[in-house]
């Protein structure tokens, strides 16, 4: 009888196991992000590490990847992320400016200059000041990611402010589409997957976005000359790795503490990728037959001082706390 009781119990031991286990695998959580999937671009990468990574920790989460906006449109991402409808997503967090304005400083002409500065930018007291927003709307950093940029047209060379007078152009944000404005460009505005199909259709002559994206969308088969970020990069946008709050609420703390690692081993490979970006751009430009520009220090100064003229005049005067976010910025040396 003893025996068939202790059978009895490692059976029933063994089925909790089990059932415990079930649960456990149970947690799917769902990522979400707007470039191709499964085609080098280190922003896809990132989250394919996180969801390998965190499985590999064996703590009860499988994160399932949608690439390619397949799950949700690029600027619909941070309102799922608010609402809990969307887990993880990798987002350019000026997309949703339009619900934080404060949000537009992390895609401010001329404010990040180089990746050595991005970096800096991270651990300062603007970038508290960004996640305080951040975390107070729902959501979560588990990775920081910075990304140079760079201007292509279909008509010439894009490098002082004259030479994008009269053209349409793609601008990710706000901050940049008023500066574009003020040297004389018009705007059309969508998500960096639609500017190919914008080209195309000759809704634009130019654009601006991310080292990554020019590569990802191919839009060397519809630009003529591309402006390089080099030494003197205006273009610098912040697209994270996000996680809703209230999935992080749910999480216990060693699910918690696998999304944390996960997320700062992605964040160290993105590091190590961002001026490889840049790198990669030059190359398959100049393979693809694209004449290659870049702003001089004097082009620079001349975009910054449009940008002050009008951008951050603008940023400053209506967006709560916008003169004090510009001056932490500019603090970080």
């Amino acid at each position: 009888m003893k025996k068939s009781l202790t059978a009895l119990g490692v059976a029933s031991a063994a089925l909790f196991a089990t059932a415990f286990a079930a649960q456990a695998a149970d947690i799917t959580l769902k990522a979400s992000h707007q470039w191709p999937g499964g085609k080098g671009d280190p922003r896809d990468e990132m989250v394919q590490m996180i969801a390998k990574d965190v499985e590999a920790a064996n703590v009860g989460i499988k994160v399932q990847v949608y690439p390619g906006a397949s799950l949700f449109k690029p600027k619909e991402q941070w309102g799922a992320l608010t609402k809990g409808q969307l887990d993880i997503s990798a987002f350019p967090l000026d997309y949703a400016s339009g619900r934080h304005p404060q949000f537009s400083a992390t895609l401010m002409p001329g404010l990040v200059r180089n990746h050595e500065r991005a970096q800096r930018l991270n651990d300062s007291p603007f970038m508290d000041d960004i996640k305080k927003i951040i975390n107070d709307a729902g959501v979560v950093v588990i990775s920081d990611a910075w990304l140079a940029g760079a201007f292509a047209s279909k008509k010439n060379c894009i490098t002082s402010p004259e030479s994008v007078k009269g053209q349409v152009t793609r601008a990710a944000g706000p901050a940049f589409e008023q500066m574009l404005v003020a040297a004389g460009a018009s705007i059309s505005s969508m998500p960096s997957s639609e500017i190919y199909t914008g080209m195309q259709t000759g809704v634009l002559d130019a654009a601006n976005t991310s080292s990554g994206s020019f590569v990802s969308y191919r839009l060397y088969e519809q630009v003529k000359c591309l402006t390089q970020p080099g030494a003197n990069a205006l273009w610098f946008m912040y697209e994270p790795i996000l996680v809703s709050k209230s999935t992080w609420d749910k999480l216990n703390e060693a699910q918690q503490k696998a999304l944390t690692d996960a997320g700062k081993k992605a964040e160290e490979y993105f590091n190590g990728e961002a001026k490889k970006l840049d790198d990669k751009l030059v190359d398959v430009y100049k393979k693809a037959g694209v004449e290659i520009a870049e702003m001089s220090p004097e082009d620079y100064d001349a975009w910054l001082a449009t940008a002050k003229g009008s951008s951050y005049k603008l940023f400053a005067e209506k967006v709560p706390g916008g003169q004090e976010l510009i001056d932490k910025a500019l603090a970080v040396k």
